[in-house]
């Protein structure tokens, strides 16, 4: 990998990033502080939810949310299986199981579909992952939760400043969670947030991120260690203002590529439905003949970096078949065979861009 020359992500620091962790190391508030609450409140803001609780991961996020809604021992949660598996084990660490619904091979997203016939007595909540940066249908998947009684949680850790029928993920269900890893679209380095409009979920996860106390040294529940500190708030809060033009900027490279990439034999390009604000996280294409780590090679070759996101579906993973939990999803197993996510991130040049559409080009025409 020693020739990539464009690589597959490039988180953006600036100046602004490293002179706010300046002033909170030389406050001395160092851990959980203001920048926190500020962060928190504005994040919140942004999304268009009333509550935001910073954490220190996208994984604690997804765990704090689910204790918070009250799911443990015996329940069931459906979710997709082509995914990081943080969205699986975030269940798992509860105590319940989780139930794998299919997705829709062009968004990558859950299908609301094939949501129902997994619906049973021990169903309590249903976690949607906004993957690569696309929303999945809300509108269908919150008429299901409410048809069922059931939560709903927006794994929401790829998707900041996505939309869905002009709202944005973040606002569509009972608890939403982001990460901030460093390759996300914007970062704290690391670092998660969940958003609610409910107060009581709310307190419910400020107590779960916090040893399980409300008040200080009086812990009600069994709860662990999530919080975020100032030095991460304050990454936050400078990429906060950055956000929307990464974003508009991800979404310009991503057009270019299509354009690109509109006529490769064998290559379907990202699809984006009329009414979502796909924000690219991964600009993911599907190869549709040859074998897909031939692609991957020959792109490499050409010095362009390549992701694959995601190889196995979480029911095929080792612990998960260790487990008993089984998965039948056919449309998650072709994409796991066939998906190659591209370079896509602000920091490309037109030359960069130029590079990825040649390479793409290359491995087709070799692959014939």
């Amino acid at each position: 990998m020693s020739n990539i020359k464009v690589p597959i992500a490039k988180p953006i620091i600036g100046e602004e990033e490293i002179e706010n962790v300046v002033e909170v190391l030389k406050s001395g508030m160092i851990a959980q502080g203001p920048k926190v609450e500020e962060f928190e409140q504005k994040f919140a803001d942004w999304v268009g939810a009333e509550y935001g609780i910073a954490v220190n991961s996208g994984t604690a996020a997804l765990h704090v949310a689910l204790l918070s809604c009250g799911i443990g021992e015996g329940d069931e949660v459906i979710t997709t299986p082509f995914t990081f598996i943080a969205s699986g084990n975030s269940i798992l660490y509860t105590g319940a199981k989780p139930v794998f619904a299919d997705i829709d091979l062009k968004t990558y997203t859950m299908d609301p579909d094939s949501i129902e016939p997994l619906i049973n007595e021990n169903t309590k909540a249903i976690l949607p992952v906004q993957l690569y940066g696309q929303s999945a249908d809300m509108d269908k998947i919150n008429e299901i939760a409410e048809k069922h009684g059931l939560i709903v949680i927006e794994d929401a850790a790829q998707a900041h400043g996505a939309s869905f029928n002009g709202k944005k993920v973040g606002s569509m269900g009972d608890m939403s969670c982001f990460s901030f890893y460093p390759t996300k679209n914007m970062t704290t380095s690391e670092g998660g947030i969940i958003t609610t409009d409910d107060e009581d979920l709310a307190d419910n996860a400020k107590m779960f991120r916090a040893h399980g106390a409300s008040i200080r040294y009086h812990h009600d529940e069994v709860g662990y260690n999530f919080r975020m500190t100032d030095i991460s708030a304050a990454i936050g809060l400078a990429q906060l203002e950055k956000i929307d033009g990464f974003n508009d900027k991800r979404i310009e490279n991503a057009a270019y590529l299509n354009e690109g990439l509109k006529d490769v034999d064998g290559v379907v390009t990202p699809y984006c439905a009329d009414n979502s604000k796909h924000v690219y996280h991964q600009y993911t294409i599907r190869v549709e003949k040859g074998d897909r780590d031939d692609w991957v090679d020959i792109i490499n070759d050409c010095g362009v970096g390549t992701g694959i996101h995601y190889p196995i579906p979480l029911y095929n993973q080792p612990i998960y078949k260790a487990l008993g939990i089984e998965g039948d999803c056919p449309n998650a197993e072709l994409a796991a065979d066939n998906v190659i996510s591209l370079p896509v991130h602000p920091s490309l040049t037109k030359e960069d861009l130029d590079r990825v559409i040649c390479a793409v080009k290359t491995a087709s025409s070799k692959l014939d």
